[in-house]
């Protein structure tokens, strides 16, 4: 069972990763062999190098002007339930996105070995 404290301290680094534009933060939060699956229906993202890649092209090349803000939290034994509210400039779209997504993130020990992310964005 995952403890309160490390999923508050692993989600301030995902929040801090997201808003800072750093993929190297990001990997310290997964496990090695951990997916990231940001759309459900594709293919996720699996291990360190595939998440890295996605944040870089994702997140560093097409972002900016990142706001997060952390709303709910729930714990089940080593799974998490994570909602948040974010907004940011979209730079291939010119474009200042508001998004609302809830996270369900597995846990293996004190990092996580799945998250599957299911959201909502609209353009501001």
């Amino acid at each position: 069972m995952v403890d309160r404290n490390k999923v508050e301290t692993v989600l301030r680094t995902y929040a801090e990763a997201w808003m800072e534009q750093d993929p190297e933060k990001i990997l310290t939060i997964f496990t090695s062999d951990a997916t990231y699956h940001e759309r459900v229906l594709k293919e996720p993202f699996r291990g360190h190098a595939e998440i890295k890649q996605y944040w870089q092209s994702k997140v560093v090349e097409e972002q900016k002007d990142i706001k997060f803000k952390l709303l709910n939290t729930y714990i089940d034994g080593d799974t998490v339930i994570a909602e948040w509210d974010a907004v940011f400039f979209n730079n291939a779209e010119q474009q200042t996105i508001h998004l609302r997504e809830v996270a369900i993130l597995e846990f293996q020990g004190d990092k996580i070995s799945s998250l599957r992310e299911y959201w909502h964005s609209e353009r501001l």
